[in-house]
């Protein structure tokens, strides 16, 4: 099978202190720590974890981070970041792959809208938790598709927040919330970043 483009590769050099990223992640992460009981014991996996800016935050307050990411280009820029947890890098596009692991927890931060099938997604995620384990997934409100300069690969403009509680519900997930985690300006509009959290 042939390797997909690598659509984040022109971008990984100045993710982290271009477009705001670095802020964003910090307070998505600030609402992570301060609305789910994180310990020292836990392994989290993040889900498109990028160049691990959420990962890096978060991960004073957890035993583990297990990195997931199908961009090759970014997962290298997250390898050059010194993390106090301990560390595991995946380069997987759950998309089409598994991981045979079991999470106390899964964060993201934007990147389910650059996947197609939610219900399978969420799917697997539920399986790959542990009893009673947690979500905790920050992407944006229903936008008009300009959000991003450039499409490709964007599967969703944002979510309505109705219908992804039903997605999650009907895999199982129970306690869904939604918060308004952080907002992103440019120049033609203001985004709200949602937090949606559950539970197995």
């Amino acid at each position: 099978m042939d390797k997909k483009e690598d659509l984040f590769a022109h971008k990984s050099k100045t993710w982290d202190t271009e477009s705001g990223s670095a802020q964003t992640a910090k307070t998505i992460a600030e609402y992570i720590v301060k609305n789910i009981k994180l310990d020292t014991t836990m392994e989290v996996m993040d889900f498109g974890s990028g160049t691990g800016l959420l990962a890096y935050f978060v991960s004073s307050h957890i035993k583990k981070i297990v990195a997931v990411d199908n961009s090759p280009a970014m997962l290298l820029e997250l390898k050059n970041k010194d993390f106090p947890c301990e560390l595991e890098v995946l380069e997987k596009d759950l998309s089409v792959e598994s991981i045979d692991k079991i999470f106390d927890g899964i964060i993201s931060s934007m990147t389910i809208h650059h996947l197609e099938d939610i219900e399978a997604l969420f799917s697997k995620f539920y399986a790959m938790l542990k009893p009673n384990g947690f979500i905790a997934i920050a992407d944006l409100d229903t936008e008009d598709g300009s959000f991003h300069s450039d499409n490709t690969g964007v599967f969703h403009y944002g979510f309505d927040r109705e219908e992804l509680t039903q997605i999650a519900q009907k895999v199982g997930f129970k306690e869904i919330q939604f918060n308004v985690a952080s907002t992103i300006t440019k120049p033609k509009d203001t985004f709200t970043v949602f937090l949606m959290t559950g539970s197995k």
